[in-house]
């Protein structure tokens, strides 16, 4: 019997898919989408197998390539109270990466839909500081939704069809055991390997995940003497290579920091994305190796803000945003201002902290949602540590005196604050440098509504005030 070449061709693909169908399927923890450098975008998967899972792209199917290969993530030395603490055990992953085309326009991952980058995204959710806390004396009731609500923000924000999605920083925070006497966390995984991790950000994330693409800050929760190794392993846009794994401490002075980098956003917009997870807010002493690091963060940031008129800067640590503390025993409210080290090494540079065509700086850290505008000539300052971990209570003013300045010589002109409430923060663009920013509850119901434009920003309500019920 001769075969023609179609059956030929035919017989070879069902010896193949035979041979395919022996290999075990990756088992798909998570599969999102990462912007890192210029916009490029990257489709990344997690998954408990050997194998990468195929990817297709516009139709075209290949294998994606390693990021890390299957292990649990290997134990560092432990320090301080749980250095004489066995570190946990957790289940082995495998981190998977593939470089997608700017003109893909489609994409899946084991037969999961990625979303798709939008070149002038026009909708944008920003959220932060979204983890379980678990460590020290403060203990979060992981295990109960109303405490921990980051799935149902996380499913809200998706429900607003965002084209792009940032984070802020501070995605893990499941560090300490729970007590034996917290029911509320009983049984919650903790440590820094993919078990904590799962917990803390990739389940609940997984709506928004699935909605848009993801521009991610990093924050000090992700410094490599805490959850550094899974950040570089599951997040960093950028090539994971041994001397940044954050799996040496002898290496952490290259693991801790990473190049700013921008996102275009279109219309002569850009998001300048800079790493400050290792600064102190206490500032740093003389001879501190932070003080070269962050000089050359703030030299990067000079030139790449350069590449666009208008620019909003993303980072974890606020510099022109407000805390507040409440003495235990006066019962005195405390205002404090912004980070302490990037103020000072940035500050002796340019007295702004910023280059001059930044407009509007994203940060978190601050378990708040905060909003402060300048008379100065400083960016306006938004901060969105909101979404999950447990909230600061002590209220900021809706003013405050006359000379009360976060950073040296920024007046404020106008500030807005909510606390105690859970929720996540959108911006709908309106022009080149205008931008529509609501406040949202956990339910994606309104409760702040501002405008921004330019450097200067408004809100309806200078204090929202606390919900009754959630």
């Amino acid at each position: 019997m001769t075969l023609s070449r179609t059956s030929l061709v035919l017989l070879s693909a069902a010896a193949l898919a035979g041979c395919a169908g022996l290999q075990p399927r990756p088992a798909l923890q998570s599969a999102f989408v990462i912007l890192g450098d210029d916009g490029a975008a990257t489709a990344r998967a997690i998954v408990s197998s050997w194998s990468c899972p195929a990817i297709e792209i516009d139709g075209n199917v290949t294998t994606m390539s390693v990021r890390s290969p299957l292990s649990a993530i290997p134990p560092r030395p432990q320090t301080g109270d749980a250095k004489d603490r066995p570190a946990p055990v957790s289940s082995p992953v495998q981190s998977c990466e593939t470089p997608l085309p700017a003109s893909a326009r489609s994409v899946s991952v084991a037969g999961q839909s990625l979303p798709i980058p939008v070149k002038a995204p026009t909708r944008i959710v920003v959220i932060g500081d979204t983890g379980c806390r678990l460590k020290g004396k403060e203990f979060q009731d992981c295990n109960d939704a109303e405490a921990f609500p980051f799935a149902r923000v996380a499913a809200s924000a998706a429900a607003w069809k965002p084209d792009l999605v940032i984070h802020v920083g501070d995605f893990h925070y499941r560090e300490d055991p729970c007590p034996a006497d917290r029911p509320g966390c009983a049984g919650s995984p903790f440590g820094y390997g993919w078990d904590a991790w799962n917990a803390d950000f990739f389940t609940p994330a997984r709506a928004l995940l699935a909605a848009a693409p993801w521009v991610v800050a990093r924050g000090n929760h992700e410094t490599c003497v805490r959850g550094g190794q899974g950040w570089w392993r599951f997040l960093d846009p950028r090539p994971l290579r041994p001397e940044t794994s954050c799996d040496d401490p002898a290496r952490d002075g290259i693991g801790d920091y990473t190049d700013p980098y921008v996102v275009p956003l279109g219309g002569d917009a850009q998001l300048l994305v800079f790493d400050s997870a290792n600064t102190s807010y206490k500032g740093f002493k003389a001879g501190d190796v932070r003080i070269e690091k962050y000089t050359g963060t703030y030299r990067k940031l000079e030139t790449l803000s350069a590449r666009a008129r208008h620019t909003i800067a993303v980072d974890h640590h606020p510099l022109y945003g407000f805390g507040a503390e409440q003495d235990k025993k006066t019962k005195e409210i405390r205002i404090f201002g912004g980070d302490a080290g990037l103020i000072q090494t940035f500050g002796a540079i340019q007295p702004r902290l910023l280059p001059a065509n930044v407009e509007v700086l994203l940060s978190g850290h601050v378990h708040l949602w905060e909003q402060v505008s300048f008379s100065t000539d400083h960016p306006t300052q938004f901060v969105s540590g909101f979404a999950g971990t447990a909230e600061d209570i002590v209220p900021l003013p809706a003013t405050v005196a006359p000379g009360t300045v976060p950073a040296p010589g920024a007046v404020v002109d106008a500030m807005s604050s909510w606390i105690d409430g859970f929720g996540f923060m959108t911006m709908e663009r309106k022009g080149a440098d205008r931008w529509d920013v609501v406040i949202h509850d956990r339910d994606g119901r309104e409760r702040n509504t501002c405008t921004v434009e330019g450097r200067r920003s408004r809100c309806a309500l200078a204090q929202v005030p606390r919900a009754v019920s959630q």
